[in-house]
């Protein structure tokens, strides 16, 4: 009977540079706000680029409640938000009182490198002071690894079915989704919180200006003057919970997770393979375990970087997938929007495609100017479009070739 249990979506939890809360969020998301602004927590005189996605209005005390907040790392406190907000969301915050309920609870979270600040830190203050005068209690608070991360969670919320971290780099929203989704199935968890994090720091700044892949000032998806992506910061988390569990407590159900679908170009270390190899095998896994036909894809959320190379081969995979469907079904990239959250971006994106669910509405593809020849489906370049969605795959690709295709549909019940 574990085959017939099926995961569902009800709650929602997102910090991020439009916005913290699935209303404001969705909000700006619908007008096409772009948060996309002069870096402020770091001097950026060093770099050739000088915008990033910083989180705004961003007051944790809020809603950590059980442990000292300044104890956690930035990564952390994002992704703790963000659980808050997804468990008040789905109403889980009483039934996680029951001890038999926490014990079918677990915590699974992604990042590309957590925190490194914390780590920063205790090696200039070993360098200057030496071993002997490095304060252990920086040691014990010393939470950037990100096996800390999912820990951290579930000691704020009292959960202790299981706790996880996932580092799959840009794709881990999704894998940490379909890993949850798999745990609910199989019977071993009734209620998972999955989701990603990151923050904004100068190790990842550096490194993709460094590698010449950010954009001078704003993220053009699918443009033919794409110029490279903006690095930013973020959470999104998700309370998926099985079907029948989350009917017995009368839980609002924003979507349903059908299938999901992992893959590996195998390639290189920083670039997709030229014909997208694992993005075609993470799609077609996805689709086959699902029993879903390319004509039943409403919505596409793509990966849409806004770097010339990954949104080519993004456009002609999709096109070899899809063959003539592909230029029928609209695509968008709500990075355009806030930019790359790395291990946050994917699970951002499913609270995004939840609300589109919900909503009808597809966000569009800002900054969107020049029809690229080699891109030319249909992004919903720069404004909204109301139209029912179904069926939704979310694309998410990540260094090292990590492949993450993440298929949420409407819930029939």
């Amino acid at each position: 009977m574990r085959e017939k249990r099926r995961v569902v979506i009800t709650g929602l939890g997102v910090v991020s540079p439009i916005g913290n809360g699935k209303e404001r969020f969705w909000d700006a998301l619908v007008r096409g706000e772009n948060g996309v602004k002069k870096i402020r927590s770091f001097d950026t005189r060093l770099y050739k680029t000088h915008y990033g996605g910083e989180v705004k209005d961003f007051k944790p005390e809020k809603y950590i409640r059980n442990i000292k907040v300044p104890s956690y790392c930035r990564s952390t406190q994002l992704a703790m938000v963000a659980s808050r907000l997804a468990v008040e969301d789905s109403g889980m915050g009483k039934v996680l009182e029951e001890k038999a309920e926490r014990e079918r609870c677990g915590v699974i979270v992604g990042s590309t490198t957590q925190d490194p600040k914390l780590g920063e830190r205790y090696v200039l203050i070993w360098a200057k002071r030496g071993y002997e005068n490095t304060p252990v209690q920086l040691t014990k608070t010393l939470n950037w690894f990100t096996v800390g991360l999912a820990n951290s969670i579930a000691r704020e919320l009292n959960i202790s079915g299981l706790s996880m971290s996932i580092p799959a780099a840009c794709a881990a929203g999704n894998y940490t989704i379909g890993y949850a989704f798999d745990l609910i199935k199989a019977g071993r968890l009734d209620t998972v919180l999955a989701g990603g994090t990151d923050p904004m720091n100068q190790l990842v700044y550096a490194g993709f200006n460094r590698l010449m892949a950010m954009a001078p000032q704003k993220c053009q998806p699918f443009d033919r003057n794409r110029k490279g992506l903006i690095v930013s910061e973020g959470a999104g988390v998700l309370v998926l919970e099985e079907l029948e569990h989350a009917r017995r407590r009368k839980a609002g159900i924003y979507a349903e997770v059908i299938s999901y679908g992992l893959g590996c170009d195998a390639y290189h270390s920083t670039g997709l393979h030229p014909e997208g190899l694992g993005i075609i095998n993470a799609v077609k896994m996805a689709l086959g375990r699902a029993g879903l036909n390319i004509t039943d894809i409403d919505y596409i959320n793509a990966h849409g970087t806004g770097t010339p190379l990954n949104d080519r081969i993004e456009t002609k995979v999709i096109k070899k997938i899809f063959g003539s469907r592909a230029k029928k079904i609209p695509i968008s990239s709500i990075k355009s929007m806030i930019g790359h959250t790395m291990g946050a971006a994917s699970a951002i994106e499913a609270v995004a495609c939840s609300l589109i669910i919900r909503y009808g509405i597809i966000p569009a593809t800002i900054n969107y100017v020049t029809p690229d020849p080699e891109c030319d489906l249909d992004y919903v370049p720069n404004r909204p479009r109301k139209q029912k969605v179904s069926i939704v795959l979310s694309n998410s690709f990540g260094f090292g070739g990590n492949i993450g295709v993440l298929v949420i549909g409407r819930f029939n019940g």
